[in-house]
């Protein structure tokens, strides 16, 4: 019997267990799947020490958003422990002025007691426009926000306005890797992934069509058919 690979799924922004439900779920014939908690720390390198230190020895990698900023954190801290690399609609480069001006914007609402007003602001960014009316969907989202909190909200944007530049590194990942996208991504473009994707050597990009930022949930089977193939290569 052969044994299955663990693999470690890093969530997004205001993101959860839930983000992964399908996944863990499809793919638990070919991967000890775990789902790291990535609310407990202000920094990218913080959080990605964390993880490392509930992680097994070895594992596969894989991230969404914010996951993946972590994700690439990890192959700069542990890169001997990672065998390989799954990332999904996330980006190599650092926060823009612009960016983090939204960020302090939000983060200012979540102070003055308005969190629970936070995501549905955040939501067109987050999914296919076509999905915003989907209650059980749109559901999913909001549940994972409130039960993530306004103070992990708090220092995982903190976190994330101070990342690193992930580009100058992307050359040295030697594991198999793979790029995830959706088309209709308004927070990561595609031209954002096939950036990692061509910064990677020997890395797959796989856009998926009819999906906005949160393509594991919006494009469950297909993300899960994807992570298979990746999985199970080589």
């Amino acid at each position: 019997m052969v044994k299955k690979p663990p693999l470690l799924l890093l969530p997004g922004l205001l993101c959860d267990e839930a983000l992964w439900a399908h996944q863990v779920k499809a793919l638990k014939d070919v991967a000890q799947c775990r789902v790291a908690d990535l609310t407990g720390q202000d920094s990218v390198a913080g959080l990605a020490r964390a993880a490392l230190a509930k992680a097994p020895a070895k594992f596969a990698l894989a991230g969404l958003s914010m996951g993946g900023y972590v994700a690439l954190e990890i192959m700069r801290q542990a890169p001997e422990r990672v065998l390989k690399l799954c990332l999904l609609d996330t980006s190599a480069r650092p926060d823009t002025a612009e960016q983090k001006e939204r960020r302090r914007l939000l983060m200012a609402l979540s102070r003055q007691g308005k969190f629970r007003g936070v995501t549905p602001r955040l939501l067109p960014m987050l999914i296919h426009p076509e999905r915003l009316s989907d209650k059980v969907l749109t559901g999913i989202v909001m549940g994972m926000a409130e039960r993530v909190g306004r103070e992990a909200f708090l220092r995982q944007q903190t976190a994330i306005m101070n990342r690193a530049d992930s580009r100058p590194s992307l050359a040295k990942i030697r594991v198999p890797a793979q790029v995830i996208v959706g088309r209709q991504d308004a927070l990561t473009p595609v031209e954002v992934c096939k950036e990692i994707a061509d910064g990677i050597p020997g890395s797959q990009l796989t856009i998926i069509e009819n999906s906005g930022h949160l393509s594991a949930l919006e494009q469950p089977v297909t993300v899960g058919e994807i992570m298979r193939r990746w999985l199970c290569s080589g």
